[in-house]
């Protein structure tokens, strides 16, 4: 488990007429992009962005994700969307809260990864080194 609130990266987002449904809200299935902006901040804010990843030798591929919406969001409104690293032995579990301009808590959720080494296409069923290297979890 992680409890260090330095792993974990915030971003700002403003909701277009494009992420709505026809019922004027955000399409459920964005808050997966909006999941996905704040995943890549983090992971760039350790050196560890998709390009990184795979010149490491390592993929990651989401094996579960959850969502829960709490309350609606509509298009041209202020978001914050937080992502978090929970957990990062033997897989990475990373757990998102959205909020709004109001500081409301709109929706939250998780996605886990596992590690894939690039070149057998495995599974990897330890944390690799270069992972807990960037993010500073050696012990």
């Amino acid at each position: 488990m992680n409890n260090n609130a330095s792993h974990n990266a915030i971003i700002e987002y403003t909701t277009s007429f494009h992420d709505t449904d026809a019922m004027g809200v955000v399409w459920h299935g964005n808050y997966l992009k909006f999941f996905e902006k704040a995943r890549e901040a983090l992971f760039q804010k350790f050196n560890y962005g998709y390009k990184d990843m795979i010149d490491s030798g390592y993929l990651w591929p989401i094996v579960d994700t959850r969502v829960k919406y709490i309350a609606p969001i509509i298009a041209e409104q202020k978001i914050q969307i937080m992502a978090k690293l929970e957990e990062y032995e033997h897989r990475i579990k990373i757990s998102y809260l959205i909020t709004n301009s109001q500081g409301r808590k709109t929706t939250c959720g998780y996605t886990i990864q596992v590690a894939v080494l690039a070149t057998t296409q495995e599974m990897s069923f330890v944390t690799p080194h270069i992972f807990l290297e960037r993010f500073g979890l050696l012990k």
